[in-house]
């Protein structure tokens, strides 16, 4: 299936296409800030939408972490970016995009639930990037502490709409990830409390689990729609399972499903997802091997053809691309390169490379959990 010459032309086309992403990110460069503060995209005046580099930067940052191009950052480098992006946060330890008003935001009609989904969605991506700078930094997660009491967090978990599986999903992984960093660096008692609520977390899961499918989300069997947000949010929880150590239930059926999609590029978002499933699969079953890895060879042709000119990637080709939770702020065309797709096309593409091509590059994937993490990253 995979001869040599086929190899060869594919490990070839990455790498090209790896060098050419490297060079489009040191365009994203904003001038006079520290080295690695990036634009989301060529399209972003930093002038007018300065808030919007915080976006380009994290999602920058952890490319280049996965793709090789942090080595030569210095040691210097490394801390005034750190302490660049240290400076969005608060006090508690949120991380807030400058210029992002409780006016300009809207993701659910309850006020607090928008703002707790944007908070936790930019603060868990900005803590992957100083990770990426600065392995092992300890964070200030204040805010996330009070979700350790278990009432707090069941009623919070209660709350959670299973009409909107793909939100969901984000809010519960980027809330556990926050509780595996406060178990990392925490004492005895903390990594107990750590513990105790995530087993809380897999109880919920447990309960609200369509066995069918391994995924969570109302109306899935009867709205292909649905299934594919289930499947979309689902793959973010199952994270937790891979951090841990575990095995998602019926993880074999959500592989199946993955399987029925065809292997074509579709938009950043779903692609990371259907390759981070076939991917864990390979990785924890011995279930539909051979297919599983025939896929993954098919989609890596196609996302290796979609690479723009100019060396970055899109998210999809058409429309008006806005970012999540923010309705009144920054917008560009869909098409053009820009720093959070060109990060997931390089999520999908390093994890197929390291099944097909293992060793080949030392892809460095995310350590801590959330979009860009793999099992057994270093």
């Amino acid at each position: 299936m995979y001869d040599a010459i086929s190899q060869t032309s594919r490990t070839g086309a990455i790498e090209a296409a790896r060098r050419r992403s490297l060079d489009w990110f040191a365009t994203m460069q904003v001038p006079g800030a520290p080295r690695g503060v990036m634009r989301i995209s060529a399209a972003q005046d930093p002038a007018d939408w300065p808030g919007v580099s915080l976006y380009g930067t994290y999602n920058g940052i952890m490319c280049l972490d996965l793709i090789g191009g942090l080595g030569g950052y210095s040691e210097a480098e490394r801390a005034a970016l750190v302490a660049w992006l240290e400076g969005h946060r608060r006090l508690d330890g949120i991380v807030r995009v400058p210029g992002m008003t409780g006016e300009a935001v809207f993701k659910k009609p309850d006020r607090d639930e928008t703002w707790r989904y944007i908070d936790f969605h930019v603060t868990n991506y900005t803590l992957g990037a100083i990770d990426a700078l600065e392995p092992g930094r300890r964070p200030n997660l204040a805010f996330a502490k009070p979700f350790l009491d278990p009432l707090k967090l069941k009623a919070w978990l209660a709350d959670r709409d299973l009409n909107d599986p793909w939100q969901e999903g984000n809010n519960i992984v980027n809330l556990a990830g926050f509780f595996l960093l406060l178990r990392r660096d925490g004492d005895a008692a903390m990594r107990a409390r750590v513990d105790a609520a995530l087993e809380i977390l897999y109880g919920w899961h447990d309960r609200n689990r369509e066995p069918s499918t391994g995924f969570w989300g109302v109306g899935q069997l009867s709205d292909p729609t649905r299934l594919l947000h289930a499947f979309a949010g689902s793959m973010h929880n199952f994270h937790i399972w891979y951090h841990e150590g575990r095995i998602p239930a019926a993880f074999d059926r959500s592989v199946d499903y993955v399987l029925s999609l065809p292997p074509r590029v579709d938009s950043a978002c779903i692609d990371v997802d259907a390759v981070d499933v076939l991917v864990h699969g390979l990785a924890l079953l011995d279930h539909r091997r051979d297919e599983s890895r025939q896929w993954l060879s098919t989609l890596l042709d196609a996302l290796l053809a979609d690479q723009n000119a100019d060396g970055g990637f899109c998210d999809v080709r058409t429309g008006i691309r806005r970012q999540d939770g923010w309705v009144k702020g920054y917008e560009e065309p869909q098409g053009i390169s820009n720093g959070f797709a060109t990060w997931f096309r390089w999520i999908a593409i390093a994890m197929i490379a390291d099944v097909l091509f293992p060793g080949r590059w030392d892809w460095r994937f995310r350590r801590t959990i959330g979009i860009g993490y793999r099992l057994g990253a270093r």
